[in-house]
């Protein structure tokens, strides 16, 4: 099994493989098996995906459709059992568990439905988690944590306990957290699935200022509303993607907050 080092392909190497340098994702021709007991299931079927620097892209489907499956795979959390998966460079399908922890730690950011967070610390340490495996001494990690909790506005809450919080002020945290090294991509699944509307779009508005920023989002939801707020919507269905397309007179949540009452309205 290849290590991080011996896949990295360079700029020269990829346009000596015809391979464009510009795609953060490239996935071609990617399939998926599991067997389930006697049971051999096809998850992905012949995936092509690019996403470029910048984007915004939500994944859409329904239950069985792969795009869990195939949100798994981006993220380096599952391996395809052919095809190709290239990050920024790196053929990602070839590499150990160890080289693809590294590639999670340094270049992707994840953001759940469910928060992850660990309930006995306070925010400010729940973000400081991920900068204990990036080589930087305490003062640093603590300055990384600061900051990003200040840039989604939670500067007033660090020392809070997660039971401390609202579901909005938790997913904030979890998003801090996905920041805190500075990744390349963030990966969303489902982040406002336990959240009510307006917070559901108040966490839109900070994925759309990140993505302003320069920052690719790569967001799965099962919820129409939330996905136009994204920039190209791809359906995925028995495996395949279906459809991928720019979205139309794409929502700014900004603006649509304003039209929202407040919660306690």
């Amino acid at each position: 099994m290849a290590t991080l080092a011996q896949v990295e392909i360079k700029a020269g190497e990829v346009k000596e493989l015809g391979l464009p340098v510009g795609p953060v994702i490239r996935v071609e021709d990617v399939h998926k098996y599991y067997s389930l007991g006697e049971t051999k299931v096809h998850a992905l079927r012949g995936v092509d995906l690019k996403v470029e620097p910048g984007e915004f892209v939500a994944i859409m489907g329904s239950s069985g459709s792969g795009k869990s499956t195939f949100m798994n795979m981006v993220g380096c959390l599952d391996k395809p059992t052919s095809g190709r998966y290239i990050l920024e460079g790196t053929d990602v399908s070839q590499l150990d568990k160890k080289a693809l922890a590294a590639v999670r730690n340094r270049k992707l950011g994840f953001v759940f439905q469910g928060f992850n967070l660990l309930s006995r610390t306070t925010a400010l340490e729940n973000v400081e988690l991920p900068t204990l495996y990036a080589h930087m001494d305490k003062a640093q990690r603590l300055e990384r944590a600061r900051e990003v909790l200040q840039m989604v506005g939670l500067g007033d809450r660090m020392d809070h306990f997660p039971s401390q919080l609202s579901g909005g002020q938790q997913q904030r945290v979890a998003i801090a957290r996905a920041l805190v090294n500075r990744p390349s991509i963030l990966l969303a699944d489902e982040p406002t699935g336990n959240l009510d509307s307006r917070t559901s779009v108040e966490i839109m508005q900070i994925f759309q200022d990140l993505n302003q920023g320069g920052l690719t989002v790569v967001l799965v939801t099962h919820e129409p509303d939330i996905a136009h707020f994204a920039k190209r919507i791809v359906v995925f269905r028995d495996g395949k993607i279906r459809h991928d397309d720019p979205v139309a007179n794409r929502p700014r949540a900004s603006e649509v907050l304003k039209t929202l009452p407040a919660v306690d309205e």
